[in-house]
């Protein structure tokens, strides 16, 4: 299915059950999640700017009620508040701004698997910013077994653990541009053939130079799935990651198999968020 993007007549995959017309209202992620935080995001109430109100996608935030009556505010990339209250990160995102990317992008693997005539149950992914494990269930849904998280938060190692126990085989907290050699060899050991990195690239959450550390980690002809907003992938950009993926391109380090652009969720504002989606092989380490 395509839409009109921002009135530029781009063509964009509508991931799951988002609205037609990308932003006529607000929630309508696919997502549901593990049970047990069914109960804690009903509980949550969460209240937007108003409708009016622009923000740009870094300083994007909400208001949500504690307990007591009173009410907090949450800036959306404090991650690590956030991710210290039992399912606000899926009532933000994916109850109320349709966030469908982990479910997108595990689709857009599968078809890719399928294609190469590979099994995904022979996957051993390196999900980097994995958060609280969301990437890695979508992962597991469509039958890959081995994931490994990484993330520079505490809070993300430890909301994995509380909100989806069990599902990663490790899970490290660190910071891939200063990865020691304990470290490197740990993830070596899983003998890893693919990366995610999905909805965790750019606004500097996870620096080109980390994305290069993972990258490195996984073996020849293995799997890159990511995720960009389109403005890190323009001429313009300054973060590093347009020169990286682009030389990548051009080098056949990454030999890409999809592209696609697609609403990765909502704005406050009820505008689509449109990012490039990525499935390609490592085919020779980037330059």
């Amino acid at each position: 299915m395509t839409q009109t993007v921002n009135g530029h007549g781009a063509a964009v995959t509508t991931p799951g059950s988002a609205p037609a017309g990308g932003g006529s209202r607000l929630g309508s992620g696919a997502y549901e999640g593990p049970a047990a935080l069914a109960a804690a995001r009903r509980a949550l109430r969460v209240a937007l700017p108003e409708p009016s109100s622009k923000f740009s996608q870094d300083d994007e935030w909400c208001v949500v009620a504690a307990p007591g009556g009173s009410w907090r505010e949450y800036r959306f990339h404090d991650y690590h508040h956030i991710f210290e209250v039992p399912g606000l990160y899926e009532k933000i995102f994916y109850d109320v701004l349709g966030c469908d990317s982990p479910r997108f992008m595990a689709g857009l693997l599968a078809d890719a698997l399928a294609d190469a005539r590979e099994e995904t149950a022979d996957v051993r992914a390196l999900d980097l910013g994995a958060g609280n494990g969301i990437m890695a269930e979508e992962l597991a849904k469509i039958g890959v077994a081995h994931a490994v998280g990484v993330d520079i938060l505490p809070e993300a190692g430890t909301a994995a653990e509380r909100d989806r126990p069990g599902l990663y085989a490790d899970y490290l907290v660190g910071d891939l541009t200063a990865l020691g050699a304990q470290d490197s060899r740990r993830l070596e050991s899983h003998r890893l053939n693919a990366l995610t990195v999905v909805a965790a690239l750019g606004f500097g959450d996870i620096p080109p130079e980390a994305f290069r550390t993972a990258y490195d980690h996984i073996a020849e002809d293995g799997w890159v799935v990511l995720t960009i907003k389109d403005a890190f992938l323009a001429d313009e950009d300054t973060t590093g990651f347009a020169r990286m993926i682009s030389d990548g391109m051009a080098s056949g380090a990454l030999e890409v198999v999809r592209r696609e652009r697609f609403r990765h969720r909502l704005a406050t504002d009820a505008s689509p968020l449109v990012y490039e989606g990525i499935v390609a092989r490592k085919r020779l380490p980037l330059g």
